[in-house]
Parts: structure tokens; C-alpha cells; sequence
């Protein structure tokens, strides 16, 4: 009895300045498989029909009307981050792709860095780190 072949995922990259982190990226082989833009450049036409998902991590890879054109099978979108604002949501809809993303993962971190910079800044202690 053969595999079943997992769904492909289009990713900028894994590790690097830009790339979805290795621990993420390890994560994301358990139930995809993986396909870096790279790979996809170099084989459009066949790897274009296994992509069923776009992950998006640090607003990369860039979503654009050419790259929806030669995904005839893509159903989703993800966006790692809180906000879709670097997303053309009218474009995707058109081709009746979904997205996602995580409103809520960033919530208390930045409620805690917040606070910490205002604390810093009425007891003055960032003139006391010299």
C-alpha cells in the first residue's frame, strides 16, 4: 500500500535571514511537505500543482497575482503574523483561496514589553545603564 503523499506547502525558505526557523520549518514536515521557493522557481509547472498551502512567515514570500496564477490548486494561505495588511485580500478572494493567521500569539508578549518600556522610562533606568 503506497504512501499517501502529504500536502505541499510553499515556503520562502528554511533557516537563513529570511527562512522559516529550522524548529518551525521541522514542525511543518510533519504534516506537509515542504517546497521552497527556490524549488518551485525551478519547476513551476509540476511543482505549482503540489501546492495546496502558502505558508507566510516575516511577510515572505510575496503574494501576487502571478504567484496565484501558477498555484491552480491552492486552498489556503497562512500568515504567521497578527495582521493581513501586506496580504492583497480582493486578489486572493478572486481566486478563492482562504486566509489565515494568528490574531492572538503576539498579545501578552507585547502587553509585557509595553509595560516594561513605560516602567523603564518613569524610573529613568535606562540613563542608569551607561
Amino acid at each position: 500500500m503506497a504512501k499517501e503523499e502529504l500536502p505541499g506547502v510553499l515556503i520562502l525558505d528554511i533557516g537563513g535571514t529570511h527562512g522559516v526557523l529550522e524548529d518551525l520549518a521541522a514542525l511543518l514536515k510533519k504534516h506537509f511537505c515542504l517546497i521552497t521557493m527556490k524549488e518551485f522557481l525551478e519547476n513551476k509547472r509540476e511543482m505549482g500543482k503540489k501546492i495546496q498551502s502558502i505558508f507566510v512567515f516575516e511577510c515572505r514570500p510575496t503574494i501576487d497575482h502571478e504567484l496565484l496564477e501558477s498555484l491552480p490548486n491552492l486552498k489556503v494561505i497562512g500568515n504567521s503574523g497578527v495582521g493581513v495588511d501586506h496580504l492583497d485580500l480582493k486578489t486572493i478572494a478572486s481566486f478563492g483561496v482562504k486566509v489565515t493567521n494568528t490574531p492572538h500569539a503576539v498579545a501578552d508578549s507585547t502587553a509585557d514589553i509595553g509595560m516594561a518600556l513605560m516602567l523603564a522610562s518613569a524610573r529613568r533606568l535606562v540613563e542608569g545603564n551607561v
